[in-house]
């Protein structure tokens, strides 16, 4: 049989992953035979990570998105993304229930990792996200957020908080649900055909 053991699945992250997603134990198997088979190493380099994000964005620029999407996956900071990064990533970006994607979103908009975003890393993340939407949407945008500058500031204002001061990971999440627009603000969904 050879090196069956490495291209197998471990029972302690399949058992994992199924706690921690909605992803059937056939679904995850099957992605790590394609993981496997794109990234040989069993990690994703910020690089390869691009390119995946940029298939589910081929109007636009998801390259700095991609980037600070890596950043907030890549729990261990190693640079690169093993398996069960990906997939919770996946999940996450995808499936995951409003709570725990408020938690991620969080980590995404904290782009030094240090417990706080301040209105720097906002109008950072918002630049990002501006990127993902095609030149024709953006034509469409609402005045007062047609600019990522704009649309931090709309943000922003929902936290009820000075430029100078920094948001907690609570008052975010708290900030978020009590206000439908800045959970429309904190990321972009393709239009549906």
């Amino acid at each position: 049989m050879g090196n069956s053991t490495s291209s197998a699945l471990s029972k302690e992250i399949l058992k994992d992953l199924k706690l921690n997603t909605h992803f059937t134990e056939d679904e995850i198997s099957q992605w790590y035979e394609n993981f496997q088979k794109q990234c040989p190493t069993g990690r994703i380099t910020p690089e390869e990570f691009e390119q995946i994000y940029a298939r589910f964005f081929p109007d636009s620029d998801a390259k700095s998105y991609a980037r600070h999407v890596f950043r907030s996956f890549d729990t261990n900071d190693d640079g690169t993304l093993d398996f069960k990064e990906y997939i919770i990533a996946l999940h996450m970006t995808s499936t995951g229930e409003p709570a725990r994607k408020l938690e991620w979103a969080f980590s995404l908009f904290d782009v030094d990792k240090n417990g706080y975003i301040n209105k720097t890393e906002v109008t950072e993340i918002c630049q990002a996200i501006f990127k993902l939407i095609p030149k024709e949407e953006q034509a469409k945008l609402p005045e007062d957020e047609n600019t990522p500058e704009k649309r931090a500031n709309k943000l922003w204002a929902y936290f009820e908080k000075k430029d100078s001061e920094r948001l907690a990971e609570g008052e975010f999440i708290k900030g978020v649900i009590e206000n439908e627009n800045a959970m429309r603000l904190i990321h972009y969904e393709p239009a549906k055909e």
